[in-house]
């Protein structure tokens, strides 16, 4: 579609502008892990907007397939799939599924993961729970890059998203151990692995979230004063949304961040770079 200008002079001459009008992803394929709720949801429907086939990937059946019937009726494409990302055969699987489905993988959105407890320390978190916390957050992200990106190498390249937290680079006052070790491991494997692919046409980052309105942290959070507690550690006065870190993972599955790679994104209303805040 084009429509055209004609200047008058000595020499006719005719302008075309043509519609360049295309969505940020178009053209790319996007897997993302945890992509039945919260953050990993509202990613889903925003990459598919912006023109990416997406594999929703999650345990819970039923949220993820609604979503997909959600993107499906905004005239996107996407499917899902069912997938335990601490099973390396899982993980196998859907890497499997993205490429046999749309023909490649260009994103990969390694968003799933887990808090089980809250003011647990060293010494009162069991093993049990420290053991599944690691399973889900670290090897989850491990098997999704050791699977996916053989397939970015085939696709001739792509964008590696891991979500991390800003844990991951300050502690937390309330003991969350097995959670911040975690999202330790995320960042520190998501730095090395950027390294190693650089030269590949592979960018791989951490996106570090600070306290967000989603329902884990509403499961925690569930009294006035234990919001306030958290609030006011904020410069902004208030919790990220969803749909906030979706917009920061959509600049870093595209190509809008093409020069950015083995980054800590923070998107966290300003909580890492304060020593005080105002009351």
């Amino acid at each position: 579609m084009f429509s055209s200008i004609k200047l008058l002079s000595k020499t006719c001459t005719t302008i075309r502008f043509y519609s360049t009008k295309s969505g940020r992803l178009q053209g790319k394929v996007a897997l993302i892990t945890g992509g039945a709720d919260g953050v990993g949801r509202e990613s889903s429907i925003l990459f598919a907007k912006e023109g990416a086939k997406v594999l929703v990937v999650d345990i819970n059946e039923n949220k993820g397939k609604t979503v997909v019937q959600t993107i499906k009726s905004n005239g996107g494409d996407a499917s899902f799939l069912r997938a335990d990302v601490s099973k390396a055969a899982d993980v196998k699987q859907m890497i499997e599924v993205a490429e046999k489905t749309y023909g490649k993988l260009n994103i990969l959105f390694n968003n799933a993961g887990i808090m089980i407890s809250e003011d647990d320390d060293a010494v009162n978190t069991s093993e049990e729970v420290y053991e599944k916390t690691m399973n889900v957050n670290v090897k989850g992200v491990f098997l999704g890059c050791k699977f996916g990106i053989p397939a970015l190498l085939r696709a001739g390249g792509g964008s590696i998203i891991n979500t991390a937290s800003f844990v991951a680079l300050m502690g937390a006052a309330t003991p969350q151990i097995a959670y911040t070790a975690s999202k330790g491991a995320v960042l520190a494997m998501s730095r090395e692995l950027a390294v190693i692919h650089a030269k590949q046409n592979i960018r791989v980052n951490a996106l570090c979230p600070g306290p967000l309105r989603t329902e884990l942290l509403d499961k925690f959070l569930d009294t006035t004063e234990k919001r306030n507690r958290r609030l006011v550690h904020l410069p902004m006065g208030r919790f990220g949304q969803a749909e906030e870190i979706a917009k920061a993972a959509l600049f870093l599955a595209s190509d809008d961040s093409s020069y950015i790679t083995g980054n800590p994104f923070l998107v966290d209303g300003g909580l890492t770079g304060a020593y005080v805040t105002s009351l």
